[in-house]
């Protein structure tokens, strides 16, 4: 078994660059970097687009020229996320996603973040991903990325119990709980109740994206093509919990709202034109039958729970660690809310015999 990723011998080595970028005053250390990758660019001449949605980390955008053409883009780590991301596991993530023509190029790493290409597109709102168009080309791309076979016919594991884990350590560790957060004790309650419900469904453990956010799709009208961004959470997990989080994102980041989490009718047509694909990308036809849509609507509608707790979780970390502007607190409370209100009815779903 394997919660790991093996990175095929065909794809590229990323060189290591020996400097750090001050996220405050970043200019210095942006153009360090492009000494070593675009030598031929005169610092001058460098401008630089800071892209603001981000809560994890910071992201830059460095060109030359009047438009956005060839863009290097500069991340720096957010304050303190290697207690929430595997930096190794991520640029593993990244060139196994490239090799297999999912992700941009990775040009490098350096001390406190890594430089990649820039994807032509427009990022997407909660709009533009419930509409049904833009939503079948976004369910075929994710059923690419579970596709990904493991290496050598390894038996993929998911991390996810063991991360939720150590994520509720860390609490314990450095957080008093604010009386709008469930206690610890109930934490750990609903983890346990949580693995003991979830891992009787059956959900294959398949390559994740694990954080199908808005912001990290993105659409090319031209093309008409869709792809994904940020591969911090990117691992072995189950396909029901990659799914079911991102139909919790269709509620938004900034201005969450969860009457927009799809209703059962448009559900069902996202995961027929998703097992459409996969079952044609594993070799296995393209027919879909009813029971198998349903079992992967139970499925899916479960582990949107599991999604939940696991923001909510990682937001009670951030709130303490992070220097980004955001109500990471104002968010975990609104996760674990919704764990809440969404687990009599998901808990009541049953497999279909």
């Amino acid at each position: 078994m394997a919660s790991y990723i093996h990175v095929p011998d065909e794809a590229p080595a990323v060189p290591k660059i020996d400097t750090t970028v001050d996220d405050s005053d970043y200019r210095p250390g942006a153009l360090m970097l492009l000494k070593e990758l675009r030598p031929n660019w005169k610092p001058s001449e460098v401008k630089i687009k800071v892209f603001t949605d981000g809560i994890t980390n910071k992201l830059l955008g460095c060109y030359v020229g009047p438009i956005l053409q060839d863009v290097v883009l500069v991340r720096i780590y957010g304050n303190k996320t290697e207690l929430l991301v595997d930096r190794e596991n991520e640029v593993k993530s990244f060139r196994v996603l490239h090799t297999h023509r999912c992700a941009p190029q990775l040009y490098c790493t350096f001390n406190n973040g890594l430089c990649y290409e820039f994807l032509q597109g427009t990022a997407l709102e909660p709009e533009h991903i419930r509409h049904q168009p833009v939503f079948r080309l976004i369910a075929r791309q994710l059923a690419k990325y579970h596709a990904i076979h493991a290496h050598n016919g390894w038996v993929p594991q998911s991390d996810l119990w063991l991360k939720m884990g150590k994520y509720l350590a860390l609490i314990s560790k450095y957080h008093r709980l604010s009386l709008e957060v469930p206690s610890l004790q109930c934490l750990r309650k609903e983890l346990v109740w949580l693995q003991q419900s979830l891992t009787v469904l059956g959900s294959p453990v398949v390559l994740c994206h694990n954080d199908l956010l808005c912001k990290n799709i993105i659409y090319n009208q031209r093309e008409g093509s869709i792809k994904f961004i940020d591969y911090e959470y990117a691992g072995y997990n189950y396909q029901a919990f990659d799914i079911g989080n991102h139909f919790n994102e269709f509620a938004g980041l900034n201005e969450v709202d969860y009457s927009y989490y799809p209703e059962r009718s448009i559900q069902l047509l996202w995961l027929r034109s998703y097992l459409e694909a996969y079952k044609e990308l594993k070799g296995l036809g393209s027919e879909v039958t009813d029971v198998e849509v349903e079992t992967l609507y139970v499925q899916v509608n479960q582990f949107a729970l599991a999604s939940h707790f696991f923001w909510g979780l990682w937001a009670l970390i951030q709130a303490k660690f992070s220097t980004i502007d955001f109500d990471f607190l104002g968010y975990a409370v609104l996760r674990f809310n919704q764990y809440f209100k969404m687990k009599p009815e998901a808990a009541a779903l049953s497999l279909p015999k």
